[in-house]
């Protein structure tokens, strides 16, 4: 074997070892943290989830022969006697959106090392998301007892309305129910400074999780509520 080979071949092994040592050591790549960069790699995977129901719906909407329900009348809600078009399903946006300022503020005052205001509004912005989880379950309640509407079959029209409906609205409602749990974990953590000497970078990285849920609630409001 020439001198050439031989050093090419100890110049890869050098470098095998030293990616080896950078992984082992826990070391950020791109000076990205890794947990950072898996909450990334989870959102995307989400993405293309959502992608997947929303495009769905779309088709089944589109293609459907029999007539699709009335948004404005299936989500109203009743107000001393008169049918308010879509109102609980704009509180519970208003609710989102505000968990979403919230949040923000929460990341902000982590950075700052203000533990105690950073873990208050992690657990205010879990309220808000608890707040809206309680809001949908009343709106399935009312589809289900009093529309008559189910995964299976509709009375006010096509069968595929509940179908999609249920399916895509309770994913989201399990992820912003999975959220609440996640942001009030965190936040405990937190008000007992366990992430004293390491920062506060795992705020920012809840932060990333329920921005994304609320984007997601964005287009499903414009597609489910107001098409």
């Amino acid at each position: 074997m020439s001198q050439e080979a031989v050093s090419a071949g100890d110049a890869q092994q050098a470098g095998w070892e030293t990616i080896v040592n950078d992984w082992s050591a826990d070391k950020a790549t791109f000076r990205v943290p890794w947990g950072k960069a898996m909450m990334w790699i989870f959102l995307l995977s989400d993405t293309f989830i959502f992608t997947c129901f929303l495009t769905g719906y779309m088709n089944v909407r589109m293609s459907t022969t029999m007539p699709w329900p009335n948004p404005s009348e299936v989500f109203g809600l009743d107000v001393f006697g008169v049918s308010v078009p879509l109102l609980l399903i704009g509180i519970m946006t208003f609710d989102l959106i505000t968990s979403s300022g919230t949040m923000a503020l929460a990341v902000n005052f982590g950075y700052r090392r203000d533990r105690g205001r950073a873990a208050a509004l992690m657990f205010l912005t879990a309220a808000f998301g608890a707040i809206f989880v309680g809001m949908q379950a009343f709106e399935w309640t009312k589809l289900i007892t009093q529309e008559g509407i189910r995964p299976w079959g509709n009375p006010l029209g096509a069968s595929q309305f509940g179908a999609t409906f249920f399916m895509i609205t309770g994913f989201h409602g399990l992820h912003v129910s999975a959220g609440v749990v996640y942001l009030s974990i965190v936040a405990m953590k937190v008000l007992r400074g366990d992430y004293e000497k390491k920062g506060y970078e795992i705020v920012e990285i809840a932060g990333l999780y329920w921005h994304f849920v609320d984007l997601v609630w964005v287009f499903i409001f414009a597609f489910f509520y107001l098409w």
